[in-house]
């Protein structure tokens, strides 16, 4: 018999490479998502496996499932900006209610548990780079404390159906991650780079460009969550790429990979926006031998190559 696993956003960037590493893994998938901000085109080409279910599905709501559950995803959120700004209290519901739905789930069925948490729990923050023992420094009540709040709330109702009622749970803190999938007007600074570049328009950098973020591969990304899945670890674990660049590089990347000749456009920074963003790994090394392989030169040029086949331009 195949173990099963459950994904909660099962048709949203990280939700849908998670739910073919598991099928890769040999695991039956039952993909749990509403569509809020998760696409079907994500997940099409799964159409007619037999180890794949998918069920349209708010998670705020009760899970039932019959049948047996082994492993419990939960990776239903608004992850970006734009979503998470434009859609508050659906993203504060799904991290609350959510989360306990999918706790509930996993201690009904003896499953393990594992959160899809972010690095946003560390707000802006004023250690660099930041360990999972650093409590962050988050506002919680600016536009983004929703998705932060939401996160950190989740990692604490995670840790406590742990402790008190003895689920094998798992949180990893997600940074930024990119690859194919992800939306083009999602607002995260990857897709709206490309997109902008692709098209022609000038890139729009966000204060001077001086802000700092730490970019990780998705198959990257998606290999320490399932190797996390796989061990006896219970408390948050970083998972990104501690190869850092500032925005406004990042930029120039861009236009120097994609050849093309746009000018660069200075927005003002968003509230909250934090100044430094980079991993520190040395945890997920110990405990899951665990590393980035993909280079970011192969990475970006993956990226584009989706973008472009998305927008349907030549190669």
């Amino acid at each position: 018999m195949k173990k099963t696993a459950v994904v909660t956003g099962a048709a949203g960037f990280l939700g849908s490479h998670l739910t073919d590493r598991l099928l890769a893994e040999d695991y039956r998938v039952i993909g749990i998502d509403n569509l809020l901000t998760g696409n079907t085109r994500n997940i099409e080409h799964l159409a007619g496996n037999a180890d794949f279910q998918f069920i349209k599905h708010d998670v705020t709501n009760y899970i039932y499932l019959p049948g047996a559950v082994d492993l419990v995803f939960h990776m239903a959120s608004p992850a970006s900006p734009i979503d998470y700004l434009q859609l508050p209290i659906q993203t504060l519901k799904v991290g609350s209610l959510g989360t306990h739905n999918a706790l509930g789930l996993a201690k009904a069925k003896s499953a393990r548990f594992l959160l899809a948490s972010t690095s946003e729990c560390y707000g802006d923050p004023l250690v660099h780079p930041q360990k999972e023992d650093y409590w962050g420094n988050v506002n919680p009540i600016g536009p983004r404390g929703v998705y932060d709040e939401a996160k950190r709330f989740a990692e604490a109702m995670t840790m406590a159906y742990h402790r008190y009622h003895k689920v094998d749970t798992k949180i990893v803190r997600i940074f930024n991650t990119y690859g194919p999938r992800m939306r083009l007007e999602d607002g995260r600074v990857v897709p709206a780079f490309i997109g902008q570049a692709l098209q022609g328009h000038a890139l729009t950098v966000f204060g001077d460009g001086s802000q700092t973020r730490s970019f990780c591969y998705v198959s990257d990304l998606i290999d320490g969550i399932f190797r996390l899945s796989q061990s006896d670890y219970h408390e948050p674990v970083n998972i990104g790429n501690p190869a850092e660049m500032t925005v406004i590089e990042f930029a120039r990347e861009i236009l120097k990979i994609t050849g093309i000749n746009a000018p660069i456009e200075h927005r003002p920074l968003p509230v909250d926006d934090p100044k430094v963003r980079q991993p520190d790994i040395s945890l997920a090394r110990r405990v899951l031998g665990w590393e980035p392989k993909v280079t970011f030169d192969v990475g970006i040029r993956k990226t584009l190559e989706y973008f472009r086949h998305f927008l349907s331009l030549p190669s």
